[in-house]
């Protein structure tokens, strides 16, 4: 029934937009205590890359509900640091992360699709293992939690902290939505939460190895993502006003 609720709230635009007003001025933690109350603490889950916003996420989330389902798309092309952030949060939380792997092995793919996909069209790359397996997995639930920020680059500036998400047809929240990046480090130290290394050396949004780079003084945050293609999203994340 709050399931329902919820949905047809946000489905109304006037009170999707008093929810906005309401929320966006709450703390992050207290955004995830809304969705999981209001939603159902197995009818949401949380989306984490093991990147700095969603370790931060991880922490707060789990002090709300330690039941709350976790997940990570494994593409199996992530760098050793990022599993072993993994591995650390796991231990420190007593968490064991939900592990969304793709349908297809890499050699599977490879037999598929040819050797290095991620090369030739990295849009194909991501939709088999990142955007297929996010598809299949998010059917089980009536709303996510990301790790989104506007800040994060022109794509993402306009983000809400609780979206109708139209690819998907479920709630959506971005808890970290109007936190700078200053906010979350902050956070992360006062809380003594493992990070990625990668972070310390000029990554700041970490993806597959594969299709990340260092990012220089000046260049956006997520620079180093896809760098030398016209690529600057995964498609995990559609913009609401399309």
């Amino acid at each position: 029934m709050e399931k329902q609720l919820l949905q047809q709230a946000v489905l109304d635009e006037t009170r999707l937009k008093s929810l906005q007003e309401e929320l966006r001025t709450k703390h992050p933690e207290e955004i995830i205590r809304f969705g999981v109350e209001e939603i159902g603490v197995k009818a949401i889950t949380l989306a984490c890359s093991f990147g700095y916003e969603d370790v931060a996420l991880v922490d707060m989330a789990l002090k709300v509900n330690p039941e709350l389902d976790i997940f990570y798309l494994d593409t199996d092309l992530h760098f050793a640091e990022t599993y072993q952030v993994r591995d650390r949060l796991s231990e420190r939380y007593r968490k064991e992360f939900i592990r969304v792997a793709p349908a297809l092995t890499l050699e599977e793919q490879q037999e598929h699709y040819g050797a290095e996909l991620w090369k030739r069209d990295p849009d194909l790359c991501c939709k088999l293992r990142k955007v297929e397996p996010l598809r299949k997995f998010l059917t089980g639930y009536q709303g996510w939690i990301t790790g989104i920020r506007r800040e994060q680059s022109p794509t993402r500036a306009h983000a809400e902290v609780i979206e109708w998400d139209k690819a998907f047809g479920m709630v959506k929240l971005n808890p970290l939505a109007f936190w700078n990046e200053k906010q979350v480090w902050n956070y992360i130290f006062a809380h003594d939460i493992p990070y990625n290394p990668l972070h310390d050396q000029q990554y700041p949004s970490i993806g597959c190895q594969p299709c990340t780079r260092q990012v220089k003084p000046g260049e956006d945050p997520r620079a180093g993502r896809w760098a030398g293609s016209a690529k600057t999203e995964c498609g995990l994340h559609v913009s609401q006003s399309e």
